[in-house]
């Protein structure tokens, strides 16, 4: 305990639990012999301390602190003091930041014009938007990991072992992504990071599966690794042993041939002609460097592609009937096998003649994402991700169009069958015999060897009995080899759905289309392994800012709970509880306020309720035309004709049906009121409703996204929640708590307490069951469990079974504001008697015949 006094100081005299007797003299002292953790040597010229004597070891550390201090304060004084302000601040950051305080990475002498920082610890990249290269390097970011969050300064990426994947899928070598991300990295790519990459991109992407002349092909840029896989028993026994004429090691273990090279391949749609004098105005130029001159000075390379393989490939042929098996033993082995369709060598399965019509042209980054794909002149597996609105129905055409072999569509609803049918008419001068539909009403088959079926995702995985007709289908669609598959919305399928389909058909070469690459259940991991690495991913503001899409202003509106509406809201404790935060008088008097603002601009309206109850109040009391899963499909043509085409209809209420199965490209505002609770993916395809605005490219136009949403009630979570994805795309939700001239506006709704109160007790009164979400739209055969669609939509709904509810003597006579009920007609019914405007062309046509039978009849 004494040296451990003496360690400390004499601060140890001050505690109550030592009885020490010791004497003034022997205050700081401390015996040698209990002093093991104090060293001291005695000075050359003094004798040996004798066993037992005595050191003030408090002299001596008080004299040592101040011999310190006063060479600190020496320190100090010598360098100028913006020195030591940065020295304090420094650690200062690195007290509150702890292990996420990189300061001690060394910056590069030219940091300012590279634009990447690397962190270290987790794989994160941050790019500076603003840098003069900075397009050039998203494409080669996009390429190598996952975007986490892209606004409009600063994004962020994400290296992942998926990306990693995705990345040598396409051609990109180990080392030359690291030797890229070292250029363009304002501090030296940390080994971590390195390590991390090559031990990812080891195996990955190394073998390749490929379709050739008929037969199968295990096929790799890299000899040692095809001889890695015959070392294994089941991958030996699945080799097909041909004849061979040269007698070496290598002929005898594989054979060796020109890596594929794209050549000729032109894909359909892309201007080639414009594009070579766009390259020619380009390299004519004399004056600054371009940013993609500035990107090749930097980083060393021509844009972000490397050369996809070596000058030669190997490869070895495997049995037909064992593909499965080799597949899954790649896989247990950690040489995942990439897909890849030689089409134009494929003699046995027969064309299809279908091309792009003449006059459809592909966008820049139609042909970016088509490229990567068909880069090295064959077919690659995977997914293509891009915007709602940005035409990805058109990219999986082309896709047809240019391998033209017999091609299978599936989506996720009878719906979305019909429009892919439409589109394929549209685009491609496919013929009617050529292209079929497979769902529950209609099940064709296409005339001649070759065609194009499209079908739902549930029809062709469907393990439950089939109808006769079905069964002769289905041996129809797995009884023949397919050239390409096209998967619609692959991020909502489940996966057990999936691995039926992939095992079910035979296919050579499958491409996901998706907006949204993002799953509730985080569950996207097992796309990559069943169809394919991600081929491409657009940025949805760079679109924006070229005008391929709509600028949207997205802004969340707070609207208070009135007090009466608040007390039941707490009160409540069953689902009726949305119902309160939907049918709120101030978010009707919000949504009225903005209504009225926007067709004074001249906008066209849209305005989406998950909830038909609250869909139906709002636009009875607002006095607008609205169209749910019960308005009949007559009545629903007729209200979307006078939407597109009349002035005097500016503004519909849609239920969930309009989520994907109604296009209105004269839309440029979108309200919403209630949604289906904290879904991203139906965030960002509503916002796609307004993307594809056909006044996108005026200038200065901006489309308006706004959800109304109730304070502090739950609606708030889950708002935060649905913004997310958008956040992280880069836009922006402004906030607003009050609208300006919301109090002043004539004829608002619900404006007093009495009002408020009939409109609670109608809500009261209403059926627990109203509250539900989506009860329009019943999924029908064929349609995927929970997408936006029905069979059903068109069709009158069924009538409610009777439901006793409670009420009181008093409501009925009058004395909770119950006297008198207003029975809100629809506007629906008067728009059904009046006669749609007709188009100006044949307008004009009528006019000038009676024009021209008055004159005749004159003498």
């Amino acid at each position: 305990m004494a040296s451990k006094r003496a360690a400390e100081g004499p601060a140890d005299s001050f505690n109550p639990a030592k009885k020490s007797r010791k004497g003034k003299d022997d205050e700081d002292y401390a015996e040698t012999d209990n002093l093991d953790a104090v060293e001291i040597q005695s000075p050359p010229d003094t004798p040996s301390t004798t066993r037992g004597a005595k050191i003030n070891v408090s002299a001596l550390t008080r004299k040592l602190a101040e011999a310190r201090h006063a060479r600190v304060q020496e320190e100090a004084h010598q360098e100028s003091s913006l020195t030591a302000h940065r020295r304090q601040q420094d650690a200062l950051v690195s007290h509150i930041f702890h292990d996420l305080d990189f300061s001690w990475l060394h910056l590069k002498p030219d940091h300012a014009s590279r634009p990447l920082w690397i962190s270290p610890e987790d794989g994160h990249i941050i790019l500076e938007a603003f840098s003069p290269i900075a397009e050039q390097a998203q494409d080669f970011l996009v390429a190598i990991s996952e975007p986490v969050s892209r606004p409009a300064f600063i994004h962020e990426y994400k290296l992942t072992h998926y990306s990693l994947y995705a990345a040598v899928s396409v051609g990109l070598q180990t080392e030359d992504i690291i030797e890229v991300l070292n250029r363009l990295s304002k501090v030296p790519v940390p080994d971590s990071i390195a390590d991390y990459i090559r031990e990812r991109t080891l195996s990955y992407g190394k073998v390749k599966l490929v379709l050739k002349h008929n037969r199968y092909f295990v096929e790799s840029s890299h000899p040692e690794t095809l001889q890695i896989l015959l070392k294994d028993k089941i991958i030996r026994e699945a080799r097909v042993h041909t004849q061979v004429v040269d007698t070496s090691i290598r002929a005898a273990t594989f054979t060796t041939s020109k890596a594929p090279v794209k050549g000729s391949l032109v894909i359909p749609g892309i201007k080639e002609g414009e594009k070579k004098k766009d390259d020619l105005l380009t390299n004519g130029k004399n004056g600054s460097k371009t940013d993609a001159e500035l990107f090749t000075s930097v980083v060393g390379v021509d844009n972000d592609e490397v050369d996809e393989d070596d000058d030669n490939v190997h490869a070895f042929e495997i049995d037909d009937a064992k593909i499965d098996d080799v597949k899954k033993r790649c896989n247990e082995l950690e040489y995942p096998m990439l897909e890849e369709y030689d089409f134009r060598n494929d003699t046995v399965n027969a064309n299809l003649d279908i091309d792009l019509k003449p006059s459809t042209v592909i966008r820049s980054y139609q042909e970016t994402s088509l490229s990567k794909m068909f880069g090295n002149g064959r077919a690659r597996s995977g997914i293509i991700v891009l915007p709602c609105g940005a035409g990805k129905t058109l990219v999986g055409i082309t896709a047809a169009c240019t391998i033209k072999k017999s091609c299978l569509v599936l989506c996720t609803s009878s719906v979305s069958v019909m429009q892919w049918r439409q589109q394929f008419m549209q685009w491609s001068n496919v013929t009617d015999k050529q292209i079929a539909v497979f769902t529950a009403e209609s099940k064709e088959k296409f005339a001649g060897e070759s065609g194009i079926v499209v079908s739902t995702y549930s029809m062709v995985a469907n393990t439950h009995n089939r109808s006769h007709e079905s069964k002769k289908m289905m041996e129809f669609l797995t009884s023949r080899e397919w050239g390409f598959i096209l998967l619609d919305e692959v991020h909502v399928v489940p996966a057990a759905m999936f691995r039926r389909v992939v095992t079910t058909i035979k296919a050579h070469a499958k491409l996901g289309l998706t907006a949204t690459l993002v799953r509730e259940d985080d569950k996207i991991a097992d796309l990559n392994y069943m169809i394919g690495p991600k081929l491409y991913e657009a940025n949805w503001m760079d679109l924006a800012a070229k005008g391929h899409i709509a600028n949207v202003q997205c802004a969340e509106v707070w609207c208070p709970m009135t007090p009466e509406f608040y007390r039941e809201y707490l009160r409540e404790q069953s689902r009726k509880r949305m119902l309160l935060y939907c049918m709120n008088p101030k978010k009707f008097q919000a949504c009225q306020f903005l209504i009225k603002y926007h067709e004074d601009r001249g906008d066209k309206i849209i305005v989406f309720s998950d909830n038909v109850y609250a869909l139906e109040a709002y636009a009875k009391k607002l006095g607008k035309l609205y169209i749910h899963g019960g308005t009949g499909q007559t009545e629903r043509m007729r209200i979307l004709q006078w939407f597109q085409h009349s002035p005097e209809v500016n503004t519909i209420f849609l239920s969930k049906v309009g989520d994907t199965s109604i296009d209105l490209p004269e839309a440029t505002c979108l309200i919403q009121i209630s949604s289906h609770f904290g879904s991203r993916r139906q965030e960002a395809q509503r916002l796609g409703r307004i993307l594809r605005a056909k006044r996108r490219n005026d200038e200065g136009f901006n489309a308006f996204f706004y959800s109304l949403v109730s304070k502090d009630t739950q609606e708030m979570f889950y708002s935060t929640k649905r913004q997310q994805f958008l956040i992280d795309q880069g836009y922006a939700f402004k906030v607003i708590t009050h609208l300006d001239g919301l109090d002043d506006l004539p004829s608002l709704v619900y404006k007093s307490r009495d009002e408020q109160i009939e409109l609670l007790s109608s809500v009261l009164l209403a059926n627990e069951s109203e509250a539900d979400l989506g009860t329009d739209v019943r999924a029908g055969e064929g349609d995927l469990a929970g997408t936006i669609t029905s069979k059903d939509f068109g069709m009158p709904t069924k009538m409610p079974a009777v439901q006793r509810t409670t009420g009181s003597l008093t409501a009925l006579s009058g004395a909770q504001h119950m006297s008198y009920v207003e029975q809100n007609k629809s506007a629906n019914k008067r728009l059904a008697r009046e006669v749609a405007p007709r188009h100006k062309l044949f307008a004009k046509r009528d006019k000038d015949k009676a024009t021209a039978r008055k004159e005749a009849r004159k003498p």
